[in-house]
């Protein structure tokens, strides 16, 4: 796909990289085994760790990986919702703005559950993290902090695999695909 003139290169190596090993890390936390504490801690440091990546990556990163290149107001979401409600959404190379506000909202929502588990397993002396200052709250708070923010990250994420579906369908384009090479076409038929 590389060499054809009507693909144009927008997800890099690395953000590709970061982006399925955060899938695989995710879902090894969140269905994983209860009783497999141990791989469940190491799978939320692991997501800890691809989330410093990403602040890092949207800053030096490629093009349509940094921040500044899909990051804007909420207004213009709020536009680009009511396009596609109206049949006539835009269509981004990168981002669009409904992908931008997703993004906020699943990176918010890991760093809420990456902290308060992280919390949780320092309290009770374990990880790398044992007896610092991450174990600052009580545990009758950090629970249900770390279980309500699980849960609502695992429905952003049905949100946002739907989202994709919904937004390859418009402008004809396959978003996996895409994450998966790293390529889009350049130009669409509608």
């Amino acid at each position: 796909m590389a060499n054809n003139t009507n693909t144009i290169k927008v997800w890099d190596p690395l953000l590709r990289l970061f982006h399925w090993s955060l899938v695989l890390f995710f879902f090894v936390a969140y269905l994983g085994d209860v009783d497999r504490l141990v791989l469940h801690s190491y799978s939320g440091y692991a997501i800890g760790l691809l989330l410093l990546f990403r602040l890092v990556w949207g800053f030096i990163g490629s093009q349509y990986a940094r921040f500044s290149s899909f990051l804007v107001a909420p207004n213009v979401v709020w536009s680009y919702l009511k396009a596609i409600l109206n049949g006539d959404a835009r269509r981004y190379i990168g981002h669009n703005p409904a992908g931008a506000l997703m993004i906020v909202v699943l990176t918010i929502g890991l760093v809420v559950t990456v902290l308060s588990g992280m919390s949780l397993v320092a309290m009770e002396g374990s990880g790398p993290l044992a007896n610092t200052f991450v174990a600052v709250l009580p545990a009758s708070v950090m629970v249900p902090v770390h279980e309500f923010s699980s849960d609502f990250m695992a429905v952003m994420v049905i949100v946002h695999i739907a989202g994709a579906v919904l937004s390859s369908k418009i402008h004809r384009e396959n978003l996996v695909l895409a994450m998966v090479t790293g390529y889009k076409k350049r130009n669409h038929k509608k």
